[in-house]
């Protein structure tokens, strides 16, 4: 069996991160004991494609969705062209597999005025904490960057000389993100408490706990969550829809769409698109004010 080379491969080749790296493992591990318990099938190297279709049967009847069933499908998928590009197979099972049908969820980003509304009011606490927590979503909002790249943020990586930060993204990909007047004064007075603060650890993480050290995802994702549902009622307050805001606000405004997806860190445009959907009644808008049919004068 291959998995653990395979493991190795999108570790070390690929440079998929940790957290893709356990998915991954745990997708194919969930797989091979199914194979197990269902068929006494020990190797999953060498399987018809009617193993994998009853495996897809019982995530339906799980309960799982068609995206998540898709999701684990793809992993496979990766899997046995990995076995085919080191010729273990030379057949993978899924060559004719169709993906299941999945309704696409539209996300509605957070409004221009609910972030004002939460950064420029009075919601956070005068701590050590609060400050740390406004810093956080500011910083999120403010350059679009993943929750990953937040916690893994080192104090070298932020230049308030050049006001840049250098930001460690997917497979190791580096890039540099602008830092905003606004957002450089609300870093700069966390640094200086944040130095006050006995248990900071001098030259490691920018963003710490109030014990030192990095802060936990748990941490960072229930802090947007509780501050987001101060402002909005939005249903979906993760990290991830400050990045989509991010995205969404500067298409909204004209920003390039090259430029959002060098900021963002995306290896390819086609990425950056499933922004652009929001930004639809803002082009209506744009078109009907400039055309000279159009009916906004």
């Amino acid at each position: 069996m291959s998995i653990p080379r395979y493991i190795e491969h999108i570790t070390f080749e690929r440079k998929y991160s940790t957290h893709t790296q356990l998915a991954y493992s745990r997708d194919l591990q969930s797989f091979q004991q199914f194979c197990q318990e269902t068929f006494e099938e020990q190797d999953i190297d060498q399987l018809p494609y009617t193993i994998i279709r009853s495996w897809i049967i019982a995530l339906v009847d799980q309960g799982k969705s068609n995206r998540t069933v898709n999701r684990k499908i793809s992993v496979l998928r990766s899997y046995y062209n990995f076995l085919l590009r080191t010729e273990i197979i030379t057949v993978s099972p899924l060559r004719k597999h169709m993906p299941l049908k999945e309704t696409k969820k539209v996300h509605i980003p957070f409004s221009e005025k609910e972030m004002a509304a939460l950064l420029e009011g009075n919601h956070f606490e005068d701590s050590y904490k609060g400050v740390l927590q406004k810093t956080i979503i500011e910083l999120l909002y403010s350059t679009g960057m993943r929750r990953a790249e937040l916690i893994a943020l080192k104090s070298s990586d932020v230049s308030f000389d050049t006001a840049t930060l250098r930001v460690l993204g997917k497979r190791n990909k580096e890039r540099l993100i602008p830092i905003l007047s606004s957002l450089a004064t609300t870093l700069q007075e966390y640094q200086k408490l944040a130095e006050q603060n006995s248990a900071f650890e001098y030259n490691s993480f920018f963003i710490q706990s109030e014990k030192g050290g990095k802060v936990s995802e748990n941490f960072v994702y229930k802090t947007v969550n509780d501050y987001i549902g101060i402002v909005s009622t939005k249903v979906k307050r993760s990290p991830h829809m400050l990045r989509h805001s991010f995205a969404t606000h500067l298409l909204n405004k004209g920003a390039d769409l090259n430029a959002v997806k060098e900021l963002l860190g995306h290896a390819s445009l086609a990425a950056t698109q499933v922004y652009t959907h929001t930004s639809i009644d803002k082009m209506k808008k744009v078109y009907a004010q400039a055309h000279p049919r159009g009916t906004e004068k």
